[in-house]
């Protein structure tokens, strides 16, 4: 009977904390400003001389357009990718929702500049 028991209560705790887990992995909505650059030169792509490159990159060499954050460092992958062709090189705003490092864009506006 105690070993049922520990069992049950030992299975109830691990149901409960993958269900815990799962709770992290809801996309979040928000907006990013940042570069739009490829997922190949990530920060180094962060200027407006690297249109061309970005565009080359993603056509010839099968890199994605990213959005590189310079408050976070981190460089996240757009989806659509359509939305994002014709801003390579420059600094917008981008709102969605974030899905790891995958960000679901509604929307892409130019921002205001602001220095890296």
């Amino acid at each position: 009977m105690v070993k049922r028991l520990l069992m049950c209560t030992v299975t109830l705790l691990f149901v409960a904390g993958l269900a815990l887990a799962g709770q992290d992995s809801t996309p979040k909505t928000g907006s990013w400003t940042g570069w739009i650059t490829d997922d190949m030169c990530g920060a180094k792509g962060a200027s407006a001389d690297h249109a061309a490159c970005a565009k080359k990159c993603v056509k010839e060499q099968g890199a994605k357009y990213a959005l590189y954050n310079p408050d976070d460092k981190k460089v996240y992958i757009l989806d659509p990718q359509s939305k994002a062709e014709g801003h390579e090189g420059t600094q917008v705003t981008i709102k969605g929702k974030l899905d790891g490092d995958t960000i679901h864009v509604t929307s892409i506006k130019a921002a205001t500049a602001k220095p890296m």
